[in-house]
């Protein structure tokens, strides 16, 4: 029910799904001139805001002003854990190599870490959300890549169960505990980090944190032009905003 909720929320908080309900709505009402014409122009206006720079630049700025980095160079973890969400997965299956997403720095990083001495394992925690047979989960797909690059198999954990923030932090207290780790650093997107580190805290663990895959820029603007990857930013942003709400209304989140 969880799982069906959250993909419904995804498509109600987008700007192009308010843009289309808006554009909708003024077409049922194109015999009310005035009612249809303010309709019209708020969905125009929706999709121009949410298109540009300045509005998914800041909406970045929000959602990664929680994410705090306390990785110690000095330390040597026990294990490095790297949450999935770099990986498309239909690219993926259709090419049979390894295509990452936006997001291809929380394997990165992990990969650095344990290759440089920084960390002794990195447990990998990424399934799928829709599970089908045959279906290769996330955690798998990076194991591959990461032999490939190198790093020695024995220093590999997977975690191919979970199917969300929450269950990556449930599934990835399973393994801890059972290893006896006791240093452990989290590794996710900037974005996702505040969400991320709660959940590993309700489930007992209290990681260090080290961020990565940072969107918001301090720089100047570079145009006010509407831009579809604009647009995918600010709905990216407002899906963390939600689920952070969601996740605590839940009880995930510490």
């Amino acid at each position: 029910m969880f799982l069906f909720l959250s993909k419904t929320l995804d498509w109600m908080l987008g700007p192009l799904s308010w843009t289309l309900l808006l554009a909708a709505l003024a077409l049922v009402l194109r015999r009310r001139k005035t009612a249809s014409r303010i309709l019209g122009s708020l969905a125009a206006l929706v999709l121009l805001a949410f298109s540009t720079e300045p509005v998914a630049n800041a909406l970045y700025g929000w959602v990664e002003a929680g994410a705090s980095r306390t990785y110690r160079d000095g330390e040597t973890y026990d294990a490095v854990i790297v949450l999935g969400g770099g990986v498309d997965p239909d690219a993926t299956a259709a090419s049979g190599e390894t295509e990452f997403n936006g997001a291809p720095e929380r394997a990165l990083r992990g990969w650095e870490l344990v290759r440089a001495g920084k960390a002794r394992f990195l447990l990998l925690s990424a399934g799928l959300l829709d599970p089908e047979p045959g279906a290769v989960p996330e955690s798998a797909i990076l194991a591959r890549q990461l032999k490939a690059w190198g790093l020695d198999p024995a220093q590999l954990v997977e975690e191919p169960r979970s199917r969300n923030t929450r269950e990556n932090a449930t599934e990835s207290a399973r393994i801890v505990a059972d290893r006896g780790w006791k240093k452990l650093l989290l590794v996710t997107s900037a974005a996702h980090m505040p969400r991320a580190l709660g959940c590993f805290r309700a489930v007992g663990l209290d990681p260090d944190t080290l961020p990565v895959d940072h969107r918001h820029s301090k720089g100047p603007w570079r145009s006010f032009a509407p831009r579809a990857v604009h647009l995918n930013s600010s709905t990216d942003a407002l899906r963390e905003l939600a689920g952070r709400a969601i996740y605590r209304v839940m009880g995930y989140t510490k």
